[in-house]
């Protein structure tokens, strides 16, 4: 069975904001491919329908605004801290970049648990990312461990809460990482919300 990676477009004219966003769309997203485009006209030569969402600036939206309003459950647009976003046509997700990781983290979380567009349906890529997951590999332990991370608990506190050694923790967390391909705690988070595994409301 062929893997799907879904691809995500993200299109702004500041670069470092775009190879952090593509960043953290790796992390929260395993096996997503994120491309970068500066410019609109890029993205369309580019784009033949393959894009599960496109990450877009403020400007990019508001000078090519039909062509996202044919594609808004599928567009994000990024605002930057207490940006206006009374020019912003109705009925269009946005991302807040300017805030902590976990802040951060946890609004894509939202986006991933929230109806999206006419159908009302999770955000393509989230759910693509949830299908692959291989959560069946992980034993009991390695999800409790997954679990606790992903409530905010550091190694010392799952060890007390587990009754087990700090060791103990640090190997099993090291064996959750490797089989699921995540490294950051960012990462874990959304898999384990996404496997109903913690509460949104927990994190």
């Amino acid at each position: 069975m062929t893997t799907v990676h879904p691809e995500i477009a993200i299109v702004s004219s500041n670069m470092l904001t775009d190879l952090g966003l593509a960043g953290i769309v790796r992390s929260m997203m395993p096996g997503a491919e994120a491309c970068l485009f500066t410019e609109f006209d890029e993205l369309c030569r580019k784009d033949k329908g393959q894009f599960y969402h496109y990450f877009i600036s403020v400007p990019v939206l508001v000078e090519n605004a039909r062509y996202f309003l044919e594609r808004r459950h599928k567009t994000i647009v990024l605002i930057q801290g207490e940006e206006d976003t009374g020019r912003l046509p109705q009925d269009f997700h946005t991302l807040n970049i300017c805030q902590s990781e976990d802040r951060l983290t946890r609004d894509f979380l939202m986006l991933a648990r929230t109806a999206h567009g006419p159908h009302r349906s999770q955000p393509e890529a989230f759910r693509k990312a949830s299908e692959q997951a291989p959560k069946t590999l992980l034993t009991p332990r390695e999800t409790e461990v997954l679990r606790l991370v992903a409530s905010g608990l550091i190694n010392k506190e799952i060890a007390a809460r587990m009754g087990i050694s700090l060791t103990t923790v640090i190997s099993h967390r090291k064996n959750l990482t490797e089989k699921l391909g995540i490294k950051s705690v960012s990462g874990l988070t959304v898999y384990a919300v996404m496997h109903g595994l913690v509460e949104l409301k927990d994190i």
